[in-house]
């Protein structure tokens, strides 16, 4: 048995609600909960999905990678592919708005032994979605049809794709590209209940993710506005989705996944138990690269994120990011826990 990075007292919280899973398998894919960790720009890399394995997520996405840097074979894209030899139910996700380059792209991600290769047709921002990418592919649904079925010709992979409910509020066409994924042997797709041009505000619509999950010929996971233990409980009551995709809201609580399990609110996590999480962060990184400068901007962004809304928090992550050592920043970072006391 492998041996636990964490104290007894919080390997016993987490093992205690690990053992309140319930699988699931979509399509090809299985997970190892119903709760799954959302693919984030500069944030889901290996180290942090790693964490959220061990905190109680199901499975992970990395974070969008660009085809074209990966066939250009830029480093820094190469990099990106990494996965850890503990992660488990992973997929890659890759992004671009060329069928050849994606095609490519997809069976040299294959080597790096993903559970699934996954397609970014969700992704609002305007630098990947000005080349026709992310988001913009759900613009021109009769192209989808032949760019599956090219990327699919080239790995033995399953295909996954997340997408939102459409380019705007009058061309919500979130059901005609899941049929037409059905079609060509995609086995699941990831919903952000949201419109390309609604970027992050506003709502999440998940009446109509619902909807769509009634009549989807294909496993749907949900995703936008999981963002407390009390939204995820009550929503995985009544969804008629497989799954549920929480990105965000970890940023703050790592300890998200585990609480959602918790449905008789029985553990509570510690100043103690958040200060373990951040040593254990810290050690996977220093794991995942020898690159000092990226080790240090790595924790000062995760560490700002998890004091967020506390007492003083914009103060102290002032003074964190002028910090030049992970022991200062520790030093500094427990004071401020055990000041503010906090608890989930």
């Amino acid at each position: 048995m492998k041996e636990t990075p964490y104290s007894a007292e919080l390997s016993n919280k987490i093992e205690f609600l690990k053992s309140k899973k319930k699988s699931c398998q979509l399509g090809r894919v299985s997970f190892s909960s119903k709760y799954l960790l959302a693919p984030m720009s500069g944030i889901t890399n290996a180290p942090f999905r790693l964490l959220m394995q061990e905190l109680g997520s199901g499975g992970a996405i990395t974070e969008l990678i660009s085809s074209h840097g990966i066939n250009y074979q830029g480093k820094k894209t190469l990099d990106m592919l990494a996965l850890d030899e503990d992660e488990l139910n992973t997929g890659i996700q890759l992004f671009g708005e060329n069928e050849k380059a994606l095609s490519e792209a997809a069976e040299f991600a294959e080597k790096f032994k993903p559970d699934f290769i996954d397609i970014n047709m969700g992704c609002p921002v305007r630098k990947v979605c000005k080349k026709g990418a992310g988001s913009s592919l759900m613009a021109e649904p009769k192209k989808l049809g032949p760019l599956f079925k090219s990327i699919k010709s080239k790995i033995n992979l399953p295909l996954t794709i997340k997408i939102r409910t459409g380019i705007d509020e009058k061309h919500r066409n979130a059901d005609q590209v899941i049929k037409i994924a059905a079609s060509e042997g995609i086995e699941f797709v990831s919903l952000h209940g949201r419109t390309k041009d609604q970027m992050y505000s506003g709502r999440a619509d998940w009446d109509y993710i619902e909807k769509i999950a009634i009549d989807s010929p294909l496993p749907i996971i949900g995703n936008g506005d999981l963002n407390s233990k009390e939204i995820i409980r009550e929503r995985e009551g009544i969804t008629k989705t497989s799954a549920l995709m929480i990105g965000r809201a970890v940023l703050k609580n790592p300890f998200l996944f585990l609480e959602a399990l918790d449905s008789e609110n029985q553990i509570t996590f510690t100043t103690s138990d958040y200060l373990e999480v951040i040593n254990r962060l810290d050690n996977l990184i220093r794991n995942f690269t020898d690159n000092e400068k990226v080790h240090l901007i790595q924790m000062k962004k995760h560490i700002a994120w998890f004091i967020t809304g506390l007492p003083s928090s914009a103060k102290f992550r002032e003074t964190i990011y002028k910090l030049q050592t992970y022991n200062e920043i520790y030093k500094n970072t427990q004071n401020f826990f055990q000041q503010s006391s906090v608890t989930h």
